[in-house]
């Protein structure tokens, strides 16, 4: 059988995954820390990666079972290596290690922003896309606009300067006393809130392509905390009473949204993409997809639910892909804290024909 065992330990979502032919998903299975980190507001990293070595043992036990796979129905191991948080990947890469050398499987270390974008590979889009496509990467840690020529053939046209979007929808969540994570709590909220009651800034970049989010998270501060009388107590300010929270979420969504719509349709617009991928967390909002199917020329592809946060999945997938390539790494293999994704080799050639003969 052509199937790959992924292992996702990036951030704050223990994961792991049997896919075949990177495509068909068997199990998968995701431990998360949310409730952990919701006292923070945020992921507490040393939290993090001690959470990922109590669990990591039964998560990949779990996906094994569930897929009804023995490990040597395994093609190979795959395993986010980075970007993410360090103590966390470290976690994931040196079980996967231990595993591939126990085993003698084969070692494929995937960057977790490439899985992202192969999580859409992993749905029926995968049966269509033709080649460029512009990938729009929205989380807690990223936003990227990135142009996708070819399997592996990535062009960076942008990104954000400060803030995520993702990180943006916490920071504000936090603010408002909504909880942990950001997205979906800022998302309920504004379900009842007035999108017009505040006009936010949207920052201008130097790049058509670049986003910027921390001036639209001081300009929320501003709107909803009593003024306080030194500078620099903004942060320990108390909210303005009488304060409608619902709107203050909805207007704060809305130019968010705003932002990573009106650049990606150009960005689309003027490199010619055949169609759009929303990938990461925040492709999990629903004004975000509207907006984009209904304003894009082109076709506009998310992942389900499911698929759009952290998971190992995805890491199978792009682990296939790489693997069919020839990619095999040894057991030096380190972690990359800060891997960009047009860093990564291309995929092409003969190795990538034998792709589709695979079953």
């Amino acid at each position: 059988m052509t199937l790959i065992l992924g292992i996702e330990t990036s951030c704050d979502e223990t994961a792991a995954a049997v896919v075949q032919n990177g495509r068909q998903i068997h199990s998968t299975v995701v431990a998360s820390q949310a409730d952990l980190h919701a006292p923070y507001g945020g992921v507490f990293p040393e939290v993090a990666s001690r959470a990922h070595v109590e669990v990591i043992s039964a998560v990949v036990q779990q996906a094994m079972q569930e897929a009804d796979a023995s490990y040597d129905d395994l093609l190979a191991v795959a395993v986010t290596r980075g970007p993410g948080l360090a103590g966390s990947l470290l976690v994931g890469v040196n079980f996967a290690k231990g595993l591939a050398f126990g085993r003698k499987l084969p070692l494929v270390g995937v960057n977790h922003l490439e899985g992202h974008v192969y999580s859409l590979w992993l749905t029926e889009a995968g049966d269509s896309l033709e080649f460029p496509v512009l990938a729009l990467i929205v989380s807690g840690g990223h936003t990227e606009l990135v142009l996708m020529r070819g399997h592996g053939i990535y062009e960076h046209l942008g990104g954000t300067q400060d803030d995520a979007a993702g990180e943006a929808f916490d920071k504000v969540a936090r603010l408002l006393e909504l909880g942990y994570p950001g997205g979906p709590a800022i998302q309920k909220a504004a379900a009842g809130g007035r999108d017009s009651a505040y006009d936010f800034p949207q920052a201008r970049t130097a790049s058509p392509y670049d986003f910027s989010f921390s001036g639209l998270k001081t300009a929320v501060l501003r709107e909803v905390t009593v003024q306080p009388r030194k500078r620099g107590e903004e942060r320990d300010a108390p909210l303005r009473p009488n304060l409608r929270v619902p709107d203050v979420a909805a207007s704060f969504q809305k130019a968010v949204v705003e932002a990573l719509v009106e650049k990606t349709l150009k960005a689309a617009a003027d490199h010619g993409a055949t169609a759009i991928l929303i990938a990461g967390g925040v492709s999990a909002n629903r004004l975000l997809r509207a907006e984009m199917r209904n304003r894009a020329q082109v076709p506009v592809f998310y992942p389900p639910l499911h698929l759009c946060t952290d998971n190992a999945a995805m890491i199978a997938a792009a682990g296939f892909f790489r693997y069919m390539q020839g990619q095999r790494d040894d057991l030096a293999m380190d972690v990359q804290p800060m891997w960009p994704l047009q860093n990564l080799p291309a995929m092409a050639g003969p190795a990538m024909a034998g792709v589709e003969e695979v079953s």
